[in-house]
């Protein structure tokens, strides 16, 4: 359902907008200049694919990105591990033991810096949600998923430069 609704431009265009901000139904029909039907049809896909939400606000349907739409596009194709660590142990104990994870230490504190090749700046989750301790504070006292999130730069702007075909001198 995903792949189908990702493989029309127009959606893809229309995920690109909310992304930007959130959307009146016939905004995202004027910016694209199709009609509020065709527009409605496309993002009953999206919708339906879990990539957008909409609220309905009296008669008006808001339209907005869901983030969390796009991480399940990936689910199938996490690559998981089971490791083992004493009681107490912490995060930074169970996640030395995978050879392909990198960590870093800064200040004494350890920070994953690569995973699988890929360099960057990743936060961990525990079960889900984001602790705000360091890998080496986090102390399980129970069983647990970690999950390992790269911080992926998002493009905001593109700049084209183009070069004069004549010289400073000539047009002058």
């Amino acid at each position: 359902m995903i792949f189908k609704a990702l493989s029309s431009e127009t959606r893809v265009n229309i995920i690109k907008l909310l992304l930007e901000q959130d959307r009146h139904i016939s905004g995202v029909a004027k910016y694209l200049g199709i009609s509020v039907p065709v527009t409605a049809r496309h993002v009953n896909i999206l919708e339906q694919a879990g990539l957008i939400k909409k609220r309905v606000i009296g008669n008006a349907h808001l339209l907005s990105a869901n983030f969390d739409g796009f991480n399940k596009i990936f689910e199938p194709f996490i690559e998981e591990n089971t490791i083992h660590i004493n009681k107490e142990e912490s995060l930074y104990d169970a996640l030395k033991q995978i050879p392909s994870i990198k960590i870093n230490t800064i200040d004494s504190q350890h920070f994953i810096s690569e995973v699988d090749g890929e360099q960057g700046y990743y936060l961990y989750g525990i079960n889900g949600k984001k602790p705000d301790v360091s890998i080496d504070e986090y102390k399980p006292d129970s069983d647990v998923i970690i999950e390992l999130d790269r911080i992926i730069p998002v493009h905001k702007r593109r700049i084209r430069v183009k070069i004069n075909k004549k010289s400073k001198e000539l047009q002058e």
